[in-house]
């Protein structure tokens, strides 16, 4: 059985920093392109980053660019997101989810991703 797990989560003050992990079971993450995700009230989910299994290349979501970090284990069982510079916009919940359909990133087609987590509560607030 395949189970995505996300931990990390939690309340920051705005320029803080917290690290999500994404904890893979019954899948090898080598086998897809892994993203993270993340749905504020009220909106739409929307890609963060994303990760290609086919060559370790990353790409970022505009608003997260030179803040967010993606990076996965040496294992191949877990994924990370090392969330810098936070901002009161970046509250959300946020996913990991891996793409069937793909080993390298291309764009963030939710109906492309599968196996999501129950999320983790990240709250940026002074």
């Amino acid at each position: 059985q395949v189970q995505f797990v996300e931990s990390g989560g939690g309340s920051v003050q705005p320029g803080g920093s917290l690290r999500l992990s994404c904890a893979a079971a019954g899948v090898t993450l080598d086998d897809y392109a892994i993203g993270w995700f993340r749905q504020a009230p009220g909106k739409e989910r929307e890609g963060v980053s994303c990760f290609s299994a086919s060559d370790g290349s990353t790409n970022y979501g505009d608003s997260v660019k030179g803040r967010f970090t993606i990076s996965r284990d040496k294992a191949k069982t877990t994924m990370y997101l090392q969330m810098n510079s936070l901002k009161p916009e970046d509250t959300a919940v946020y996913y990991c989810a891996a793409n069937l359909m793909r080993r390298r990133c291309a764009g963030y087609i939710l109906h492309e991703y599968s196996y999501w987590g129950q999320g983790t509560q990240v709250t940026v607030s002074s």
